[in-house]
């Protein structure tokens, strides 16, 4: 029997089906662990909790009840902690496309997941730093995006683009997204860039409302070690985030160094609902 972690977003409805998935695969001699956070959130003591990093280390599998934002948050945990363990996203919230199983199939897929009736699928992780005066100041992974965007003040701001080491382009706008194929259905797809199938072994680059309408998205191999630089001449609020889940605030003469990483991310799947069915189901893509 598999050792499956829960987490769930903190809404009624989620939490609500993390303590029905809990009792089931509890029933069937599963060892089930939910995040401490949600225990509190539910009142209930008949469940071994961890914090989310620890869960991810201590189980086989990790379950995420909510939307897209809650299974990154669970692909943080996971990849933040070294743990090699698949996530499972169950869909609680509004798009969802990582999230592929729906509420009436909870069961079927906890079934699947006892049974050893899953596969598995890898995704692509970039791998961002943040380079002050020589010396890394932060280092994350991310499943998504990077993005380099501005802050609280409506500014452009402008960035120096470098591909392996050659120019490519001097970018003015609200930001730039630098997505892989999984996040191209994310915050690339909102600023106009194009839908990649996620097997693709591609990064994109994305301009967010660029000053120049010339300034398009562009597709990079995968191997690409892309750097940006943006040019603040004063003190600005300019910060690089990471799937939307953790922010790094840049300074003067910051370099943001994107490669990819080493690690994959497994994506457990239970069903054989395919990408474009996902498209047609959630963007009434080629209605």
């Amino acid at each position: 029997m598999p050792r499956v972690g829960l987490t769930a977003k903190p809404h009624p409805k989620a939490l609500a089906a993390l303590v029905e998935a809990a009792d089931w695969l509890t029933s069937r001699g599963a060892t089930v662990m939910i995040g401490t956070d949600e225990a509190g959130a539910v009142g209930v003591a008949r469940f071994t909790t961890m914090s989310r990093e620890s869960n991810a280390t201590a189980v086989d599998v990790l379950v995420a009840f909510g939307g897209d934002g809650t299974l990154l948050a669970a692909a943080n945990a996971v990849v933040q902690s070294g743990a090699d363990i698949p996530v499972l996203g169950v869909h609680l919230g509004h798009l969802g496309f990582l999230t592929e199983v729906r509420r009436p199939e909870l069961t079927d897929a906890l079934a699947a997941v006892i049974e050893g009736r899953t596969w598995t699928e890898t995704r692509l992780l970039l791998e961002g730093r943040v380079e002050r005066e020589g010396v890394v100041t932060d280092s994350r992974l991310a499943l998504n995006d990077i993005v380099i965007t501005r802050g609280r003040l409506s500014r452009m701001i402008e960035l120096e683009v470098s591909v392996e080491g050659e120019h490519v382009c001097h970018v003015r706008a609200d930001g730039l997204i630098v997505a892989t194929a999984t996040g191209s259905t994310a915050y690339n797809l909102s600023a106009g860039g194009p839908v990649m199938h996620p097997s693709v072994d591609a990064v994109l680059l994305t301009p967010i409302a660029p000053h120049t309408l010339t300034n398009r998205p562009i597709v990079l191999p995968a191997s690409a070690h892309i750097v940006l630089r943006p040019t603040l001449e004063a003190p600005a609020d300019v910060v690089a985030t990471f799937d939307g889940q953790y922010g790094a605030p840049l300074q003067i003469g910051d370099v943001v160094s994107i490669r990819r990483s080493e690690r994959v991310l497994r994506l457990l799947r239970t069903t054989t609902r395919t990408h474009f069915e996902m498209l047609r189901e959630k963007l009434n893509w080629g209605g």
